[in-house]
């Protein structure tokens, strides 16, 4: 097995995502338009209980880049839902650690009561854990309309530390083991990071799955979802207008087609509508306050999105 620190990397081309119209080849760059907002993401903050080696929005217990959204800010975005009839279907919660924000189980139920699917994205650990009795209540109320996506790097413990850290393996095995036998409807979100087949990823889970009768299929790309690495330094390919057909790959299967994500920067007076949920701190990709000032077209002019997106094929939705 590769070990993802030693493989060289070759580093970005500065030329490249510096204009958001022209790619450095004087090509138009690719654009992807809303086609309906079928998933919301709710980012309560980017505080974590866990510093990562390669966090996706650099969470950790220190960085509050993004504050925690309260219960009424998230409303707020639920009734523009319903005021314009939008196609929503799916209410993601992401951060940092969604559960450190105290206010996160009465946002799960807004969600539910209204007749939203809720996906909320955790590392299982203590935070999950310190709000057993809200979350069995939830799950009581809504089955499986409410379902949790635990990060679970790799199955093998010394993998999943080398990225989220020593002694973070089984407090998350055993958060995920809770929920599974719980009843919860449970999904499970791995990385690439090892260098090893796709194939053989999946296998190594469903070792690891049968072993603690953790009921995921490992096999089935949206209950084991296996996120390709991204680093914006290394070199990636531009996405231009022709390359949807060179790569025989639709716009409208990206996720800003039908996704966007609400966060709050510190010390701001109210929340902002984002493009992605990879892209928090890039103002090209702030869309706007309401959810209709963010029904624009989305510009590809950014390295995660030639790598996740368009070559990598990553979702955040399960929609």
């Amino acid at each position: 097995m590769n070990n993802p620190a030693t493989l060289p990397r070759p580093q970005l081309d500065p030329r490249k995502f510096r204009d958001k119209d022209w790619t450095a080849k004087g090509e138009r760059r690719a654009s992807v338009a809303l086609k309906g907002l079928k998933t919301l993401w709710i980012n309560t903050g980017t505080l974590c209980n866990l510093t990562c080696r390669n966090c996706y929005i650099e969470s950790s217990p220190t960085n509050d880049r993004l504050a925690y959204l309260s219960v009424a800010e998230v409303r707020d975005y639920l009734d523009e839902i319903a005021r314009h009839g939008l196609p929503t279907e799916e209410i993601g919660f992401t951060g940092g650690e969604p559960f450190m924000n105290r206010e996160l189980p009465q946002m799960l139920d807004d969600c539910l009561t209204r007749g939203f699917r809720v996906l909320v994205l955790t590392n299982a650990m203590k935070p999950m854990l310190k709000m057993k009795d809200a979350l069995l209540a939830l799950h009581r109320r809504w089955s499986d309309r409410l379902t949790i996506r635990v990060s679970l790097d790799h199955y093998t413990k010394d993998l999943h530390e080398l990225e989220r850290g020593a002694r973070s393996w089984a407090p998350t095995l055993g958060g995920l083991i809770w929920l599974a036998r719980n009843g919860f409807s449970v999904h499970v979100a791995a990385r690439t990071f090892s260098g090893q087949a796709e194939a053989d990823i999946r296998k190594g889970f469903a070792r690891l799955f049968a072993e603690h009768a953790i009921p995921v299929d490992a096999f089935d790309p949206v209950r084991l979802v296996l996120f390709p690495e991204m680093d914006a330094a290394v070199d990636v390919p531009e996405i231009s207008e022709g390359c949807w057909n060179t790569l025989d790959v639709s716009p409208d299967a990206m996720m800003c087609a039908s996704s966007r994500m609400v966060v709050k920067r510190k010390g701001a007076e109210r929340p902002a509508v984002i493009a992605c949920t990879l892209l928090p701190y890039d103002a090209q990709f702030e869309l706007g306050a309401t959810l209709a000032e963010a029904a624009g077209a989305v510009k590809l002019n950014h390295p995660h999105c030639a790598k996740f997106c368009v070559l990598g094929g990553g979702s955040c939705s399960k929609a």
